[in-house]
């Protein structure tokens, strides 16, 4: 059944699917109210004012929000993770709350009789799957992140939703996580960077993002248990690091606390991440969510939550729970006196802040089509410029076109390219390239409709393409053999609730790659995976071309790389181990504490060049078809402030885009790992053409946090400047000289 808008005053009503849903939107009068109460005033001066006009049962209200991703009946609700009925009387829009890692998730109820699921939005709820997450990262451009949550904050609120559950911001300590995928790679800075543009794109839209899972919520075993633990300055300088450095840029209107301890204390029952660190250190005036039933009691108030996550309507209790935290046990602490009034005030105050400051008010949803091609087109230039070029023999890309037969094998290449699973799913639009297939427990392993072999075929129409699902390796080894080219698609699938047992490709894809690589020495290895994998087969091969989970136009991005009409500028957000033995943590154990002192501060490319480990490919790394050269490094410093500026030139005949970084040395008896990422900038140049590269050193970046202290310290000291194209290879070299100061925490 296709959409139907019906008049109904100002809020339309829509036939969806085998439901009809009313969507409230906030009407113009409550814009026109809101409006009225002055916009002159700031938005904590707003909040003031109408805090001051709200009953206990209006307050009480907005601090829980209602599941209905399952279908669940409540008035106005339009099915979504959270649900805060509005205060009409009062002028406050009801809180639409959704999943959105990578786009809108459209939650997936009961099953059809074929054994698809059904939509709780239906198939009109279904939207435009940018790359993943950690494929974001790998673009190392703040701008695409910030055109990605732009467009799919746009596709939310044309959906009547105005929240959403995105920014995931856990660095990768543990690269076989299931949800590695979503997230930003290792690194605290550019981590922040892209979450901040992502997070920002979405405000613009009037949708409130939110970022998350705070904190060190970095594994999926055992994850609603688990303890994190690690010592106050090694947390300080990696973790959550990313998340000062992201809410500084992206200034995200909520924050979700995570399911797992800290050193033994629930994240959502933790007063020092919670009150002293982020709404302490950090200032954060916005509100803090919790996962869904990851609340602990009526004392989570206490201890800095703001809003519990997830109840369902029928029972009243927290998903997975016996309880609703901020239900009546809230209530009851409040007549104690346990919980103050004084307090619920401040946690409604925080919620309407950010409701006023990202303009939920004065710009409610309006239910209208979604802009599908123009969308697409978002989706595809972040995965163009995602994809990372790790192997390249003898120039074999671009293709040639005068190439006659091309042999494309596994990974359903020839109908579509594959997501991750979990709450950051995108159900695409048009529906799945081939049957879902349903996963351990909730989650789906969905193929995006956009075929590379179709792709590829229309920019290289005068080639035979062929293709093989490569289930049997002797077939597919006999095509690879009498083809000029073999292509061969190797996936992973990876989602949220799972951890991978290691970082081998699944199903015997090894042996695979293998056969057909010792069929035709020209093969290709296309991998559309959630994180880091070993490649045993790598010497015999001549491309590897990571293309992560690419999202609506997967296809044709991975095609217009292939074929050149594209020059891959994506670099490595993750270091690739050379195998498990390397990681800090070799093995994921059943242990219902993670010790992260093993590696503290020193995550990802800051654990080898600390151990003095050879990875597979390094923090940073990606080839062009291009070449670029640095020159003219100019380093100035002022006190504790450190401007660094060179040159890049494209040296080859191709226009491309390099991504110059800078790494900042830290002084030998700093007990630190050698060298920190301090700045870096995407850059689009002509053959021949320069750019001049400016990089002004956040001072925390050369610190220490100093716990006694309870500030950053940066020693006096020469540091040493590095310019290069990744975290193991450096061309120009230069010195800052620092004098010593101390920054606030």
């Amino acid at each position: 059944m296709k959409i139907k808008d019906l008049p109904c005053g100002c809020v339309p009503i829509r036939a969806i699917g085998l439901s009809v849903l009313t969507l409230v939107c906030v009407s113009s009068a409550f814009a026109q109210q809101s409006t009225a109460a002055s916009s002159s005033l700031s938005p904590d001066q707003r909040a003031d004012q109408l805090v001051k006009r709200m009953s206990l049962q209006d307050m009480h209200q907005l601090v829980q929000t209602y599941n209905t991703m399952g279908g669940q009946k409540m008035p106005d609700s339009i099915g979504t993770a959270g649900y805060v009925p509005a205060l009409t009387k009062l002028a406050v829009p009801a809180l639409q709350e959704n999943d959105a890692g990578i786009g809108v998730q459209n939650y997936p109820t009961d099953l059809k009789k074929n054994g698809q699921p059904n939509h709780v939005r239906g198939e009109q709820g279904n939207t435009t799957p940018l790359p993943s997450t950690l494929g974001l990262a790998a673009t190392w451009n703040p701008q695409i992140a910030y055109d990605g949550g732009r467009m799919i904050a746009g596709e939310a609120h044309a959906q009547g939703i105005n929240v959403l559950l995105a920014g995931g911001i856990n660095l990768t300590r543990e690269p076989r996580s299931g949800r590695t995928f979503e997230y930003l790679g290792e690194d605290p800075l550019l981590a922040s960077r892209i979450d901040g543009g992502e997070m920002r794109g979405i405000q613009s839209q009037h949708v409130i993002s939110t970022i998350k899972h705070y904190a060190l919520n970095d594994q999926e075993t055992h994850r609603t248990t688990v303890s994190s633990d690690i010592d106050e300055r090694a947390m300080r300088e990696s973790d959550l690091l990313a998340f000062e450095l992201a809410i500084e840029d992206g200034h995200p209107g909520s924050v979700m606390c995570g399911y797992n301890k800290v050193n033994g204390v629930w994240d959502c029952s933790n007063s020092h991440l919670l009150n002293d660190i982020l709404k302490g250190d950090w200032k954060y005036p916005g509100w803090v969510m919790t996962d869904w039933g990851s609340d602990h009691g009526a004392m989570d108030a206490m201890a800095g939550v703001d809003q519990v996550s997830g109840i369902d309507p029928v029972s009243g209790l927290s998903l997975g729970t016996r309880f609703n935290s901020f239900g009546e046990p809230l209530l009851q602490a409040m007549a104690k006196g346990t919980v103050p009034r004084s307090r619920l005030q401040d946690m409604v105050h925080r919620i309407l802040r950010s409701m006023y400051a990202v303009g939920l008010f004065e710009h409610p949803p309006v239910i209208k089509p979604l802009d599908v091609e123009a969308d697409a087109r978002v989706s595809q230039h972040a995965a163009e410029q995602a994809i990372v070029l790790l192997k390249n023999d003898q120039a074999q890309l671009p293709l040639q076109v005068g190439i006659k037969t091309i042999a494309l094998i596994g990974g359903h290449a020839d109908v579509g390219v594959l997501s991750g699973g979990g709450s950051a799913q995108v159900w695409p639009i048009g529906g799945p390239a081939i049957p879902a297939v349903k996963g351990p427990d909730w989650q789906w392993k969905v193929y995006d409709p956009s075929s590379p072999m179709k792709a590829l075929q229309k920019l290289l129409p005068n080639a035979k393409m062929v293709y093989d699902d490569g289930s049997d390796s002797a077939k597919a080894a006999a095509l690879a053999k009498s083809s000029d080219l073999a292509i061969v698609f190797a996936t992973q699938w990876t989602c949220e609730g799972i951890d991978q047992p290691d970082l081998a490709l699944p199903d015997k894809q090894d042996g695979l790659i293998d056969a057909v690589a010792a069929a035709n020495p020209h093969s290709v290895v296309v991998l559309e995976n959630g994180g880091p994998v070993k490649m045993p087969w790598l010497s015999k091969v001549s491309v590897v071309v990571e293309a992560w989970y690419p999202g609506a136009r997967g296809g044709e991005a991975i095609a217009n790389v292939l074929a050149g009409k594209v020059n891959p500028s994506g670099r490595l957000p993750v270091t690739f181990p050379q195998n498990e033995q390397q990681l800090p943590r070799p093995v994921i154990t059943n242990a219902q504490s993670v010790d992260y002192n093993i590696d503290g501060a020193s995550v990802g490319y800051k654990w080898y060049d600390l151990k003095k480990l050879q990875p597979l490919f390094p923090f940073g790394f990606g080839l062009s078809y291009s070449k670029f050269g640095y020159s003219d490094l100019h380093v100035s410093s002022d006190g504790d402030h450190v401007t660094v500026s060179f040159k890049v030139t494209n040296l080859g005949s191709r226009a491309g885009m390099d991504t110059p970084q800078v790494y900042v040395g830290m002084l030998a008896d700093s007990g630190e790992a050698p060298r920190r990422l301090a700045g870096f900038e995407k850059v689009p140049l002509q053959p021949g053409q320069s750019h001049a590269v400016t990089a002004t050193i956040d001072p925390r970046l050369l610190a220490t946090f100093d716990v006694q202290g309870h500030q950053w310290q940066v020693a006096a000291g020469s540091y040493p400047i590095h310019i290069g194209h990744s975290s193991r290879d450096f061309e120009l070299n230069g010195k800052a000289n620092v004098t010593a100061a101390t920054i606030a925490p």
